[in-house]
C-alpha cells in the first residue's frame, strides 16, 4: 500500500470516527432533551400547571358541584376561601345551569363557617338565575350546617348525619396532676386575663362565665343563621338547637333537610341536566407546601381554645 492509499484510509476511518462521534453527540442531547421534557411533565403536572381548567373550557350545559370534604379549618383542608373560589368559578361559568355543595364534614371553625356563609349568598344575589342546592353524603354537622342553610333546598340521603346546632370550647385540667408531681406553675402576666383558661393554672369562676357567655352569643348567632335560612321549615322541637344530631331522614321531618336524594338524582331530577362538572379546586404541590408550612403560623385564638361550632 503506497502513501496515497494510506492516506486514503486514514482519511476514511477518520471521517467514520467523526461521524460517529456527531451520531453519538445527537443522540445523547436527543436523550437529555426527552429527561428533560419528561422531568418537565411531571414537575407541570405536580405544581398543577396543566390541565387545571381544559376540560372546563368546552362543556356544554352542566350541573357544577363543588366538594366540602373535612374539617373546617383555617390553614386546613377546607377553608372558606377555597370552597368560595370553587363556587365563585361554578356560578361564572356560562354554561352552569344550577350548583350544588356536596357537603361531608363535621364541621369546625365558625369563623371559617361564617365567612363561607356570608360569601354563598353574596354569590346567590350576584347570579340570581343560578339555583343553588345542597347535598350532604355522610355527614353535614356544626360549621357544615352553618354553610349548608344558604342553599335554596337541601337533600340528603337517609341514614346521613345532620345537625349539632351548638357550640363548644373544650381543654384539660392539670392542676390536679402536677400537684401529685410536685409541679408549680409559675405565669406571670400582664393584664388580669392574659391566662385566659390556663389548663395549668385553677379554673376562675370568673372566667368560666366569660367563656360561656361568649359560647352562648356564638350559638345564638348560630341559631339566627339556621333561622333565616330554613325560615318555617323548621319544626317546633326544643332539642332543634341543642347541639343533637339526627339522621337524614329525621332530618326531612324536623325541617333541617328538604328531601332525600344525591347529587345525581338532583342534577337528573330537580336540575333537569345530568351533566355534572366537578368546580371543586384542586391544591397544587405548592399549594399542599404552603399550607403544612402555614399551619402553625394560622394558630388563633379559637384553635388555641378549642372553639368549635358543635
Amino acid at each position: 500500500m503506497n502513501e496515497a492509499q494510506e492516506r486514503s484510509v486514514l482519511q476514511e476511518v477518520l471521517g467514520a470516527s467523526i461521524k460517529e462521534q456527531r451520531r453519538a453527540r445527537r443522540w445523547g442531547i436527543f436523550f437529555k432533551l426527552l429527561t428533560f421534557s419528561y422531568l418537565f411533565l411531571i414537575l407541570a403536572l405536580l405544581m398543577g400547571w396543566l390541565g387545571k381548567d381544559a376540560d372546563k373550557a368546552t362543556m356544554k350545559a352542566h350541573t357544577a358541584v363543588v366538594d366540602l370534604q373535612g374539617t373546617i379549618a383555617a390553614g386546613g383542608e377546607v377553608t372558606s376561601a377555597l370552597i368560595t373560589e370553587g363556587l365563585r368559578a361554578a356560578f361564572e361559568d356560562k354554561n352552569t345551569k344550577a350548583v350544588i355543595l356536596r357537603a361531608n364534614s363535621p364541621g369546625g371553625s365558625p369563623v371559617q363557617a361564617g365567612m363561607m356563609h356570608d360569601e354563598i349568598q353574596r354569590l346567590k344575589k350576584l347570579h340570581p338565575q343560578i339555583p343553588f342546592y345542597v347535598v350532604i353524603e355522610d355527614i353535614c354537622a356544626s360549621g357544615c350546617y352553618y354553610a349548608a342553610v344558604t342553599g335554596q333546598q337541601i337533600y340528603a340521603d337517609k341514614a346521613s348525619i345532620v345537625g349539632s346546632i351548638g357550640v363548644l370550647m373544650d381543654g384539660f385540667g392539670f392542676t390536679g396532676a402536677m400537684e401529685k408531681v410536685g409541679i408549680e406553675r409559675r405565669l406571670l402576666t400582664a393584664g388580669a386575663n392574659k391566662g385566659f383558661l390556663d389548663p395549668f393554672s385553677p379554673q376562675s369562676v370568673e372566667q368560666k362565665e366569660r367563656a360561656l357567655g361568649m359560647l352562648d352569643e356564638i350559638h345564638q348567632q348560630f341559631i339566627g343563621v339556621v333561622k333565616a335560612g330554613r325560615g318555617k321549615k323548621l319544626a317546633d322541637n326544643p332539642d332543634l338547637f341543642s347541639g343533637l344530631v339526627w339522621s337524614g331522614e329525621t332530618g326531612v321531618k324536623l325541617g333541617l333537610v328538604d328531601g332525600l336524594g344525591s347529587v345525581e338524582s338532583v342534577a337528573r331530577d330537580i336540575v333537569k341536566v345530568d351533566n355534572i362538572v366537578d368546580f371543586t379546586p384542586q391544591p397544587t404541590y405548592a399549594d399542599r407546601l404552603a399550607r403544612q408550612l402555614g399551619v402553625a403560623a394560622a394558630t388563633t385564638l379559637s384553635t388555641h381554645l378549642g372553639l368549635q361550632i358543635k
